[in-house]
């Protein structure tokens, strides 16, 4: 039996054709269904942050740096002016770091989950984190410092799992 070489090359021409283009599909698909999980899991907190944090998401930024020894989390108001968010924002942080000193993270917990990446190892080694208020012209700002790696990279995580959960809230 005589085989064509022109039609097996095409063949396998179409077989490599459809395995790229199903490559594609299925990455895209991954994706794009990576990014409705997401954008629905940002909409939740946002929902449930609102019953929390006391000023408004929508007229506010959550900027989280990592630093060396720790990390500083800041939230403004976005008009400079708006006194109502920026006294909003002052109380609910004052209030924030003063749970968060002695280990309550029960309003992060309720806002992004028991399960929130990092939050474990900063309820267990809360007392090895200073976790400092400051007041801002525009907002407030949370510093935590630390000498342990460990939790250097707890805070670390849980301010990426911060700026993920925010969305355009957050930097």
């Amino acid at each position: 039996m005589k085989v064509n070489n022109s039609f097996v090359r095409k063949l396998k021409s179409l077989a490599v054709s459809i395995a790229v283009i199903s490559l594609f599909l299925l990455l895209g698909a991954l994706f794009f269904g990576r990014r409705l999980t997401l954008h629905h899991r940002q909409t939740e907190v946002a929902r449930v942050g609102s019953q929390v944090m006391p000023f408004d998401l929508e007229a506010t930024t959550h900027e989280f740096d990592p630093l060396p020894d720790g990390g500083l989390q800041t939230v403004t108001a976005d008009n400079p002016a708006d006194k109502q968010q920026i006294e909003l924002i002052q109380s609910h942080l004052k209030e924030e770091s003063n749970k968060f000193q002695s280990g309550d993270f029960s309003d992060p917990a309720k806002i992004h989950g028991e399960d929130m990446p990092g939050l474990d190892s900063l309820q267990v080694g809360a007392s090895d984190i200073d976790v400092q208020y400051t007041a801002l012209p525009d907002g407030g700002q949370i510093r935590y410092v630390t000498d342990s790696a460990d939790l250097v990279l707890a805070i670390h995580t849980w301010f990426g799992a911060q700026r993920s959960d925010h969305g355009h809230h957050a930097k």
